[in-house]
């Protein structure tokens, strides 16, 4: 999902369209073919949208932040709800417009919504001359020939290996002090409401060498913080000795070397240096362990916060879900996390409202769950069946679209309560801030994250984007806390 601490309120697949920087490379080039990309969804995809542009700047194309300079657009798509293919196809029938007044122009559709309709976007959207699975990604170049001698150019065959562990991200609509780097790909958890295993296929986990290099070339460059992605995190797990992208391999050493689980890759991270924060997400409630939270407690500059994403309250509906957890378990779960990160340790979720079945008592355990955990912000849907999953093959959607609303609203109002009374527990405290940029509503103020990811303002006074600074906390509304520097 897509962390935006800034809102409450979010849907995946609301789409935000990736500027690409107008690097002086790209500026000035001349004679070069230029690309436009909007990335659509979740933190992956934008990570995603980051790797295609390396590929197509190696094969000789520029960036451009206008869809009208374009010589090719890509969608890099989201498939988790209807309502995000449907903004999708919306696109392109904006496009189609474009493209009757430059013909020559191509419009590719990448990512979870090309792997799950496949060559079905050609025969249904005309517009489309190109469709690449998120597995595909190397091959763009070639496809992108293959539609200029007006083929129809497809590739979304699924790896078991594929990392893109070899290749240094352009970073998109860059602050130029956060980062993401993926870690690893796909999903092994079949959640029976996800589509997410069909499109991103089976886990794999990249090259933590690859990965620790990536976070120390991002703080060399002046980055100070990085979020480390992933559908799970938390099941990251590499075998020292199997072969690395560098093509140094011990196999020999293959049986006795230990495998390298994501708390140890967590705290190589962190050892680069105590000025990058390092944040993760996304963590499956079954997969996380003491070890991370240990690890976390350790090292003062990986982030106090937790995306535990809970979906349903209810034991029965989560085990329709096949989350793999009940209620008491996940209970548990968030009982340990306080005991070892303190009740300051800043905790999200996912809800899904009206899944097949769920009564109007399951309904009200989802509530009264968020009530004992008040989570800091959440992620909040009405259930979406989507084609091809274990949900829709097996259940009938049988809860009304109005009581699918209704019960959403009553979350989301319960969330907004909480995320109040979360924030009022920092007045008075001070923060180290670390400072992202202009706050959106005034250039006179500066906005950065906490340590529990909460966006925080502040007046600008002398300070630069990229600085650490304390603020003290004085006022907050339900998504974002304000103060001002101070010394201590």
């Amino acid at each position: 999902m897509t962390l935006i601490p800034e809102l409450t309120i979010l849907q995946p697949e609301d789409k935000e369209q990736i500027d690409l920087p107008r690097t002086s490379e790209d500026e000035f080039a001349v004679g070069k073919k230029r690309l436009y990309i909007e990335s659509y969804g979740c933190q992956m995809n934008f990570a995603d949208s980051e790797v295609v542009a390396a590929v197509m700047r190696n094969a000789g194309y520029a960036t451009t932040s206008s869809a009208t300079d374009a010589d090719v657009i890509f969608l890099n798509t989201c498939a988790i709800r209807e309502n995000a293919e449907q903004k999708v196809r919306h696109r392109l029938n904006h496009l189609r417009g474009l493209k009757r007044l430059k013909p020559e122009l191509m419009v590719g559709i990448l990512g979870c919504m090309a792997e799950r309709l496949k060559t079905k976007l050609l025969e249904e959207e005309k517009v489309v001359d190109i469709v690449a699975g998120p597995d595909a990604y190397r091959d763009i170049p070639k496809l992108v020939e293959e539609a200029g001698s007006g083929q129809k150019a497809v590739n979304v065959f699924l790896s078991r290996e594929e990392t893109y562990a070899d290749i240094s991200p352009i970073r998109l609509n860059s602050n130029g002090v956060t980062a993401f780097v993926s870690i690893m790909r796909g999903c092994d958890n079949m959640c029976s409401f996800c589509v997410v295993p069909f499109t991103r296929g089976r886990e794999r986990s990249r090259d933590p060498h690859s990965i620790v290099r990536e976070a120390q070339d991002l703080f060399d460059q002046g980055y100070r913080e990085v979020t480390l992605l992933g559908q799970n995190v938390d099941s990251y797990k590499w075998q020292e000795g199997e072969k690395r992208e560098d093509g140094e391999k011990g196999e020999n050493a293959l049986m006795d070397s230990p495998a390298v689980t994501f708390a140890d890759l967590l705290e190589r991270v962190a050892q680069i240096h105590p000025d990058l924060r390092v944040r993760f997400s996304t963590s499956h409630p079954k997969d996380i362990t003491d070890d991370v939270l240990h690890t976390m407690a350790r090292y003062d500059n990986i982030c106090n916060y937790i995306h535990l994403p809970a979906q349903s309250g209810n034991s029965r509906v989560l085990k329709l879900m096949n989350r793999t957890y009940d209620r008491p378990w996940y209970i548990g779960k968030i009982d340990r996390i306080r005991e070892i990160l303190g009740e300051d340790c800043g905790i999200s979720t996912d809800m899904i409202s009206g899944f097949c079945t769920e009564t109007e008592d399951e309904h009200q355990e989802t509530l009264s769950l968020m009530d004992y955990v008040r989570y800091d912000y959440a992620y909040m849907f009405a259930y979406s069946e989507r084609p091809g999953t274990l949900a829709a093959k097996k259940y009938r959607d049988d809860i009304s679209e109005d009581d699918k609303k209704r019960r959403l609203n009553e979350i989301i109002d319960r969330q907004r309560g909480h995320s109040a009374e979360r924030n009022q527990r920092h007045i008075g405290q001070v923060h180290r801030v670390l400072i992202e940029g202009p706050s959106k509503r005034s250039d006179d103020f500066l906005s950065g994250r906490n340590d529990q990811n909460k966006v925080v303002v502040f007046p600008r006074g002398t300070h630069q984007k990229g600085e650490y600074v304390n603020v003290l906390v004085t006022e907050c509304t339900s998504a974002t806390l304000r103060g001002e520097v101070v010394n201590e």
